[in-house]
């Protein structure tokens, strides 16, 4: 991998690339085609795909690269399955011209990447990389080249790991350290891009990350979760008008996980255990930024917030966001439970639903059921869903991927989408996660997500039968 990085701009292997449009063009089984045209969800709606750059970059000591979160806890034995690490990953830092060009040739006209925050700044503030710098522009201007929307994420929880050796998200003064690097990258990039997102999946960061410890940096304990929540509100808004202010033009959003919520009985116990999980999985961010508070009203535990808040802080969370990113990817059925304190609820898994490799029950209206709710706040302007799709034990066979099941999630997905779509919900864009196969966090590389299959011994790709779907779909 050293070797690839001695250059700015390494050239690209040609089998990187998918010359043959014909290639993209496979009408003969049926399943390649969607029972609705892209005219059906509007001639503005945009069709996107999604990456994070930890899960495809690679190069994580070169170019003057600071450390960040993940790189520390892939070392950790144990935390990354199979002892997998990103140290190459994609190779995409090497080979993202044959990546874009694969978008184009998929048909999107939309790319939603995130900044490494260790790349720009190794220690988090401060000094400068500019061999880093210089590396997202050229993403950029690729993008441009090809009449690519470029979207950019500034946190995809990467954080740089000189920031978490000072305590990282549970010190206050993260705040000013991500204001301090969101306006380097919009002085930087503000200029080309005008279409941004603040953090990424906000809760997964204070529940996986600090509070269960199997995310980076893998802290454990609920005495963390509720400052690190309130730092990443704070910042949600803060990152806002730094944008706004550097960017007049931007328009700009930040992204939730999220998920339908249904309790296992009609019976008030199980009726408010879902309200709970609702509250910490799909309120807990959206509503802040909103000026509408934490939601104490479902999960009092939230009203333990207060010893974080300082004077102010109630308006320092607001910010009116152009759009909400929603990701949806899987409903949750949950009981009350004695097993579990403070939460007093458990997932019920679904032993008739299929699922993913994920084990993630795939539950199509979900995602309709979970537009429609947030197509109820009144102070949402706009939602874009930033991120959907399904890993599957893909094969590769005879140099084709064969993944029905991928194609038949995302046309279910997609007709609920457009049910909300057509009832009112305004919905505008959609971004498939993902575009390659790639680090899949604590899952490593046994998670595939792609639309293209990669080798990570050879790096070659190749499009799935997903990824033609999608072509075909775009292109009528």
């Amino acid at each position: 991998m050293e070797n690839n990085h001695k250059n700015a701009a390494p050239a690209l292997k040609s089998a990187d690339t998918l010359t043959d449009e014909s290639e993209l063009s496979l009408t003969e089984p049926s399943y390649l085609t969607a029972p609705f045209t892209r005219t059906d969800f509007g001639t503005d709606f945009r069709w996107g795909t999604a990456t994070a750059a930890y899960q495809i970059e690679g190069a994580t000591t070169t170019h003057g690269r600071g450390p960040s979160i993940w790189d520390s806890f892939a070392k950790r034995r144990g935390k990354i399955k199979n002892g997998h690490h990103a140290e190459q990953a994609c190779e995409h830092y090497c080979r993202y011209e044959g990546d874009l060009e694969l978008v184009q040739q998929l048909g999107f006209g939309e790319y939603r990447f995130s900044i490494s925050w260790s790349r720009l700044l190794p220690n988090g503030i401060g000094n400068i990389n500019q061999e880093g710098v210089d590396f997202y522009h050229r993403i950029i201007d690729k993008c441009l080249s090809l009449n690519i929307e470029p979207w950019i994420t500034l946190y995809h929880w990467d954080l740089p790991q000189a920031l978490q050796n000072r305590g990282g998200w549970k010190n206050r003064a993260i705040v000013d350290w991500f204001t301090e690097y969101t306006d380097l990258c919009t002085r930087e990039y503000g200029s080309k891009v005008k279409n941004w997102l603040i953090l990424n999946e906000p809760m997964a960061v204070a529940a996986l990350g600090y509070t269960t410890g199997q995310h980076a940096p893998g802290q454990r304990g609920l005495h963390n979760f509720l400052p690190v929540v309130h730092h990443l509100a704070l910042c949600q808004a803060a990152g806002g008008r730094a944008v706004r202010r550097n960017v007049p033009d931007a328009f700009v959003g930040t992204t939730f996980s999220c998920s339908s919520i249904e309790p296992f009985t009609a019976s008030q116990r199980d009726s408010r255990a879902a309200r709970r999980v609702d509250a910490l999985m799909n309120r807990l961010f959206i509503e802040p930024c909103l000026g509408l508070g934490y939601p104490t009203d479902a999960f009092p535990f939230l009203k333990k917030t207060n010893q974080y808040m300082l004077p102010g802080d109630e308006e320092k969370l607001r910010f009116d966001f152009d759009f909400v990113g929603l990701q949806n990817y899987f409903r949750v059925i949950v009981r009350h439970s004695y097993l579990r304190p403070v939460l007093w609820a458990s997932e019920v898994k679904s032993t008739t639903r299929p699922r993913t490799a994920m084990d993630w029950e795939i539950a199509p209206e979900g995602m309709y059921a979970i537009l429609k709710q947030f197509g109820r706040y009144p102070g949402i302007k706009q939602i874009i869903i930033s991120e959907n799709g399904a890993a599957f034990p893909d094969e590769l066979r005879e140099g084709q991927v064969h993944d029905p099941a991928r194609i038949d999630f995302f046309s279910k997905y997609l007709q609920n989408l457009l049910r909300a779509k057509r009832e009112g919900v305004n919905v505008k864009g959609y971004f498939v996660w993902s575009l390659l196969d790639n680090f899949e966090w604590a899952e490593g590389y046994d998670a595939r997500f792609g639309l293209v299959h990669v080798d990570y011994a050879t790096q070659q790709r190749t499009v799935k039968s997903s990824g033609r779907w999608f072509a075909n779909f775009l292109r009528n």
